[in-house]
């Protein structure tokens, strides 16, 4: 009788141990960060949840295997829309913006939640006074610059350079620029170029001004619509990227900006000019020239065109503009092998449906080895674009899906990372 009870306890402790190995523990600790070392951020503002709906995160992609970490950062108590993305000189910060609420979060990229202040609280919610399409961290990874276009300022036209201390979740200072849209930072942090919309002027921002009785701005002239820019290695000369006809004006080029004097030089007329690459002393400039036709091979009627110029000579080293795909060009970056991806957005979508099995959209890829380009088959906006350091490989976001390139091939590569809701940006952040 003895041996029958012991042998019945030992019966049931080994089914509640089974029980207990089948079934989640609810008072086991959850993780609270991925554990990865090499890691892509991905903004998701649509990640589902039980019971219907969305909820605000940023996803975390092994970036070494290209798989997707059950854990994310949720955003739900700070923003409601995260999308574009800055990351700190040092890694150490993520600053999100969020379209919906104009405002931005700040992430502790080594903790994996949102930062916290030196009293030890969570970083709230930075309001900023509209949106913004562009922002740059300062290499005191503690500032944020963002434009943004529509910011009232007292008795001026709006728009201005918003400098924030996001540690100290806090707007330092506003610099009016009418219409700020674009902001570009020097490498070593000591220029900031701010370009407004329909201008003729670039801003030029000492960052070592603000907040001094001297005015940080100087303002250049004389340039047409100018969009963007790109910095010389050594800090000291700025290719400005007038739009041109593309942006209601007249001529389209890149003009030199002297960094030590602030002074503009040799204009260099080319088709079209809002985004570029600067890869040693070849410059890429791409951008879409109103009413170019394609030509023969494709369903689409318009193009944009890619230009490869050589600062040394300042030259358009290719005879006649690449073809490339139309829409509004505001993402460009090198992969390996030579892989230059170039991004627009509102270009001509091409489905197979409409065109007898071709498929295109708003990614071009021009190898740089073979001076050959190609529209990627993929419809929709391209809002993000991050090479992976050591790898063959380049994440892209294009219609709100991650996809993933392999540089040796200029195709997807057979690994795919399925984000579930609507994949915004991403951004390498080890």
């Amino acid at each position: 009788m003895k041996r029958g009870f012991i042998t019945l306890a030992v019966l049931v402790g080994f089914s509640l141990a089974l029980i207990s190995c089948g079934n989640s523990n609810p008072t086991s600790p959850q993780p609270t960060t991925s554990g990865l070392k090499f890691r892509a951020f991905v903004s998701n503002p649509l990640e589902p949840i039980s019971g219907g709906g969305g909820r605000p995160v940023i996803n975390i992609v092994d970036a070494m295997k290209d798989v997707l970490s059950p854990f994310s950062i949720s955003l739900a108590t700070t923003v409601p829309d995260p999308g574009l993305m800055a990351v700190s000189p040092t890694k150490k910060y993520t600053v999100v913006f969020s379209s919906s609420s104009n405002s931005l979060a700040v992430i502790d990229n080594i903790k994996e939640h949102v930062a916290q202040n030196s009293s030890g609280q969570s970083v709230p919610a930075i309001n900023l006074p509209g949106s913004s399409e562009s922002m740059v961290m300062g290499v005191d990874d503690q500032t944020v610059y963002a434009a943004v276009p529509n910011a009232p300022v007292v008795g001026q036209t709006p728009g201005a350079l918003l400098v924030v201390n996001f540690i100290g979740g806090r707007i330092a200072a506003t610099l009016p620029v009418p219409a700020a849209h674009w902001v570009v930072r020097s490498h070593n942090g000591n220029r900031l170029l701010v370009f407004g919309d329909n201008s003729n002027t670039v801003a030029v921002i000492a960052p070592s001004l603000i907040g001094t009785s001297t005015d940080p701005r100087t303002f250049v002239c004389c340039f047409d619509h100018p969009v963007w820019g790109v910095v010389s290695s050594d800090d000291t000369t700025a290719y400005i990227f007038n739009c041109g006809p593309e942006c209601g004006g007249t001529t389209a080029g890149i003009t030199v900006l002297d960094l030590n004097t602030d002074t503009a030089g040799t204009f260099l007329p080319l088709s079209a000019a809002t985004i570029g690459f600067l890869n040693g002393t070849t410059l890429y400039v791409a951008g879409t020239p109103p009413a170019t036709p394609c030509g023969s091979g494709t369903a689409a009627t318009t193009c944009g065109t890619l230009n490869v110029v050589d600062t040394g000579t300042l030259t358009a080293t290719n005879a006649t503009p690449i073809l490339i795909s139309d829409g509004y060009h505001d993402r460009i970056d090198l992969g390996s092998n030579g892989l230059l991806f170039i991004g627009a957005r509102n270009c001509t979508n091409i489905t197979a449906s409409s065109s007898g099995g071709e498929v295109r959209g708003c990614l071009s890829l021009f190898n740089t080895n073979t001076s050959t380009a190609s529209v990627a088959p993929d419809n929709g906006d391209v809002t993000g674009i991050q090479p992976i350091s050591f790898r063959n490989v380049v994440y892209v976001v294009e219609n709100g899906e991650l996809r993933i390139y392999d540089t040796t091939t200029g195709t997807l590569q057979s690994t795919q990372v399925d984000i579930i809701g609507q994949a915004i940006d991403v951004k390498l952040v080890d």
